[in-house]
């Protein structure tokens, strides 16, 4: 049983590669053990929105609801200083705009959470790019392939990388 800690007061919705089980979940452990992050549990969104792929096989998140799923994820109550790590390793813009979630399983509360939305600048064409096709879930399918940080090529910022992306022909 994890301890709530009186400092995690940020719920942040997690849907990609910060969930248990993929790569970037090594951040979240970090805060945890630290005690700048709780796992508060599975959730999903009351709002059907887009859950996309896109270069590199990153997961985004696209403000648009009413397309797509109800988006399945987890949640993290985290400290003001695990928040600004979770910014800081973020490629997507958290918005203003919350995400009301519910609890996984039957009967679950409802509460509202920070969610890393792709930017507005380019949602709808990623949409376009995939074919207004998303996905309930980001599961070890969608993630094959997925390309760590680390090791995408450094000569472009994340920003021309989806850019290029979205204007490539589809397969």
């Amino acid at each position: 049983m994890v301890s709530e800690n009186s400092s995690c007061t940020n719920l942040v919705f997690t849907y990609g590669t910060l969930k248990r089980g993929f790569s970037n979940h090594v951040l979240l452990q970090d805060l945890m053990r630290t005690g700048d992050a709780v796992f508060k549990g599975s959730y999903q969104t009351v709002e059907k929105y887009p859950l996309v792929c896109g270069p590199y096989r990153v997961p985004f998140l696209l403000n648009m609801p009413g397309s797509g799923h109800r988006v399945t994820g987890e949640l993290y109550a985290v400290s003001s200083r695990g928040l600004a790590r979770v910014d800081d390793g973020n490629n997507k813009k958290k918005e203003e705009d919350q995400a009301v979630l519910t609890r996984a399983a039957a009967g679950g509360i409802a509460c509202a959470a920070e969610a890393y939305y792709a930017h507005k600048s380019f949602e709808k064409e990623m949409w376009m790019k995939n074919g207004r096709k998303g996905f309930a879930i980001y599961s070890e399918k969608e993630a094959k392939g997925y390309v760590k940080r680390k090791d995408r090529p450094q000569d472009l910022s994340f920003l021309d990388h989806v850019r290029i992306f979205i204007s490539s022909p589809s397969d």
